[in-house]
């Protein structure tokens, strides 16, 4: 039922090619967690998101876009390298390393002036970029540090808005006789969602909408949900929630106050508890990480500004994604990880040249297709290590007859941070299997019926499936063996004692401090070594 092939390195050779005088340049635009029900154009019912509304009105907003591994570094270094956590060394948060090949590498031999600005979180030091400046680890939201090949700085000011001004230097310092490729990689709005000062006024004491899984029981979904820690009901902590500490409390006090997660709280004179207090909680999580995505989406109108009035509108693709989806409360949630809908989608647009506007792309599509998409923009050879299809057919209105119909999935970070159980499962236009191969327990979903995904078929074993859901759930699994089996995957990292080492977040020693500089400072000290002999 599901046996379908992807597009083939041929297939893709045949597309039109590009000039080198033709070659566009690219903006590739990076935000951390954003959920695509918190952007506009996506339908959101929580919040407007103008400047990124406009991007998708220009170009192709595709409508199945997929991650392969919801979790910020694998999510990173499979769009550096077009493949599986498996095949490139990063299933967790480990290092990785800068000696692989990867997208920048090929684009900078190609003539292209290569940049990376802003959240990395893979640990070693950026290769194949001309310039680059990085947060190291999660990097702080409130006047961040940066790492640069000659050593770290420390740049006052909003991490958003720093990371903008740093974009908006890389342009206009960029040499005039090449196209550019440049990351610009947010780390908004990721947790702890500390938005800036206009946008947090903007939301204070908004309401949202709440989704109608908030108090998700899990009744059919024994596996894994019941024991995750992601919760908003729970799992929230007193720093999330911008709770205030008491006075006279050592470092290490106040630190442990505000790792708690309250079960009880006085709220305007009102002690909260219960389903009241999960109410509170949600609302004061969405004010947060809302303002901190309406930060992103002011970015991405100052660039878009920049570009137009600079007159490189006309020949500059902008891309806009995120490393994963998002949870805003859907099955009682936050965070990303778990294959279910929310933190499996993430959004995609793409607007420039080549690209038609106002499409909406129903092709599936997956983190791995980014790396070879942007390398047939730019008119190069897809190496045959990238396990990616480029969706450049997609972007110009048009869907190969062959195009994947099926998507494979693989978590690893089992506890991890959240207590979440590794899983594997495909995802196709109709239904949902998952595998948490430590349980040994499937689930299985059928998403023409139940979206939310609420009914799973296996909760009372397969003997009691009706004989349709039989052959599709036998279906299924010949899928996953056909994918594992296409993508490689033989279980490299299943059990963690095989996991590589060497971490993301530090400690960054060696780096040389360079204490406080300005926007402009900061950005004389990009240059790669290459680039500076």
């Amino acid at each position: 039922m599901f046996l379908w092939t992807l597009l083939t390195p041929c297939v893709v050779a045949l597309l039109p090619a590009v000039s080198k005088a033709e070659r566009p340049n690219i903006l590739f635009i990076f935000s951390d967690d954003h959920a695509r029900a918190a952007i506009s154009a996506y339908g959101s019912q929580v919040n407007q998101t103008p400047h990124l509304d406009q991007l998708a009105t220009k170009g192709a907003k595709f409508l199945q876009s997929f991650v392969t591994n919801s979790i910020c570094t694998p999510s990173r270094a499979t769009l550096l390298t077009g493949q599986y956590s498996h095949l490139n060394g990063v299933p967790v948060f480990n290092r990785f390393d800068g000696s692989r090949d990867h997208v920048a590498k090929h684009l900078q031999k190609n003539g292209y002036h290569t940049g990376m600005i802003g959240k990395w979180h893979l640990g070693s030091d950026p290769t194949g970029f001309d310039r680059w400046i990085v947060l190291p680890g999660q990097g702080s939201y409130v006047d961040p540090a940066f790492v640069t090949p000659q050593g770290r700085v420390t740049i006052a000011g909003h991490c958003t808005e720093v990371t903008t001004k740093l974009g908006l230097e890389f342009l206009e310092n960029r040499p005039k006789d090449k196209p550019f490729f440049l990351m610009l990689h947010h780390k908004a709005p990721h947790r702890a969602w500390d938005p800036d000062e206009k946008n947090k006024a903007l939301f204070a004491g908004k309401e949202f909408v709440e989704p109608k899984t908030l108090f998700d029981d899990y009744k059919t979904r024994p596996a894994a949900l019941p024991e995750n820690q992601q919760t908003v009901a729970k799992d929230l902590t007193r720093r999330d929630l911008k709770l205030v500490p008491p006075e006279g409390l050592t470092p290490q006090q106040r630190n442990a106050w505000l790792n708690e997660t309250p079960m009880r709280l006085e709220v305007n004179g009102k002690m909260l508890e219960g389903e009241d207090l999960v109410h509170w909680k949600y609302q004061r999580y969405m004010q947060d990480y809302l303002a901190c995505v309406q930060g992103v989406d002011d970015s991405v109108g100052q660039v878009m500004e920049y570009l137009k009035k600079n007159d490189l509108e006309k020949n500059t693709i902008v891309i806009y994604t995120s490393d994963n989806g998002w949870y805003l409360g859907e099955l009682g949630m936050y965070d990303k990880r778990f294959m279910y809908e929310p933190g499996l989608r993430t959004p995609l647009l793409a607007a420039g040249p080549g690209i038609r506007s106002g499409i909406e792309p129903t092709a599936m599509v997956a983190n791995i297709d980014i790396a070879p998409t942007l390398l047939d923009l730019a008119g190069c050879e897809i190496p045959e290590f990238m396990q990616g299809v480029s969706f450049k057919s997609l972007l110009q209105g048009e869907t190969p007859a062959n195009w994947r119909k099926t998507v494979y999935y693989r978590y690893y970070h089992s506890p991890g941070h959240h207590n979440t159980q590794a899983h594997y499962g495909v995802r196709t236009e109709t239904h949902k299997l998952i595998y948490y191969w430590n349980k040994k327990l499937y689930e299985m979903y059928d998403l023409r019926v139940d979206p939310n995904e609420q009914n799973n078929l296996m909760f009372e074993g397969e003997e009691k499936l009706s004989p349709e859901n039989k052959k599709v759930f036998a279906a299924l699994k010949v899928e996953i063996q056909r994918l594992q089996t296409e993508y490689r995957d033989e279980g490299q990292y299943a059990n963690q004692a095989d996991w590589p080492k060497g971490g993301v977040d530090g400690p960054f020693e060696g780096v040389k401090p360079f204490g406080r500089k300005t926007v402009e400072e900061a950005f004389s000290l990009t240059a790669s070594p290459a680039l500076t002999k």
